[in-house]
């Protein structure tokens, strides 16, 4: 989809990225650093335990309550992503069925209106330039994002990012650990009930659609529309991935850096050859963090050694 030709101006974008940001990722950003220095003033970080995963309640079935509740809705902001990026489609339809319709007045010093290239004010028919819209319709949302395109191609790449990443983030934590610049990372904090399994599992796909959506996919193509290049953007994304792991210390967060960017790099070559996806690295995160939550005694290893 041509990104840059969507009528939303610069301020228009950058506004709408920042009220989504701060309803879900960049809110965990600043909580992880306010955490991260709220530890550093108790104790070595070496010291102490980051907990995933834990009980909300002493009573079962509140708690399987309060964690499905907890994930649902924090599911709600790929939900409006996925609106927000339909919208965008309903505008450039819009467009191309009046391309002579005049751009909404931008205030004073916004930035300018973007409009599609080539439009003429040449007069139509009646119905022809909704014709000519329909017959010309950008792809809807889940086609943008690459979500049905080719599924055990995407799998298959994913399953290979989950072993690549899965190998660093072992070292990178080991590392962390022993230059005691890492937390003790704790994901087994649900105690043992029938529910545990579903819900880490719930869990583990409610973090990869939340952080692969948006990131993979939402501010990835917002970052684009402001003109921004694509290694500009790779970083970007890269360190906000990384800031809200902050909380575990230095080495997750040089992990989930190193996993942006190879994200990045990944998702830039495959782009080329048969446009955006953002499914192999859903997969990727996915498989990431259901072994950690279902196989917390690798993590306990790496501690142990």
């Amino acid at each position: 989809m041509p990104e840059r030709r969507l009528p939303l101006s610069r301020r228009q974008v950058i506004a709408e990225s920042l009220v989504v940001a701060g309803l879900s990722l960049g809110e965990s950003a600043v909580y992880a650093v306010v955490r991260l220095i709220d530890m550093l003033s108790r104790a070595p970080l070496a010291e102490q335990e980051a907990k995933l995963n834990t009980s909300a309640s002493e009573r079962p079935w509140f708690d399987l309550v309060y964690q499905l509740l907890g994930n649902g809705f924090a599911l709600v902001p790929v939900a409006l992503v996925l609106v927000l990026l339909g919208r965008d489609r309903l505008l450039l339809r819009g467009l191309r069925a009046a391309p002579c319709a005049s751009p909404l007045p931008e205030p004073p010093g916004a930035g300018a209106q973007m409009q599609l290239p080539g439009a003429q004010c040449a007069e139509q028919e009646p119905g022809r330039g909704a014709e000519a819209a329909e017959a010309h319709s950008p792809p809807g949302v889940l086609a943008r994002l690459g979500v049905t395109r080719a599924p055990g191609r995407d799998l298959g790449r994913g399953v290979l990012l989950f072993v690549l990443m899965g190998a660093g983030t072992l070292g990178v934590y080991a590392a962390g650990r022993a230059l005691g610049m890492t937390a003790q990372i704790q994901t087994d904090n649900l105690g043992a009930h029938w529910w545990t399994v579903p819900v880490l599992l719930f869990a583990a796909v409610k973090n990869s659609l939340l952080e692969e959506v948006l990131l993979m996919g939402y501010f990835r193509i917002r970052l684009h529309m402001l003109g921004l290049s694509p290694w500009t953007v790779i970083v970007v994304l890269a360190v906000f991935r990384g800031s809200y792991h902050l909380y575990q210390g230095a080495g997750p967060f040089v992990g989930n850096v190193a996993m942006g960017l190879v994200f990045g790099w990944c998702a830039l070559r495959w782009e080329r050859r048969r446009g955006d996806t953002i499914m192999p690295f859903v997969w990727a995160h996915l498989l990431l963090d259901a072994v950690g939550f279902l196989a917390p005694g690798v993590l306990h290893m790496v501690d142990a050694g």
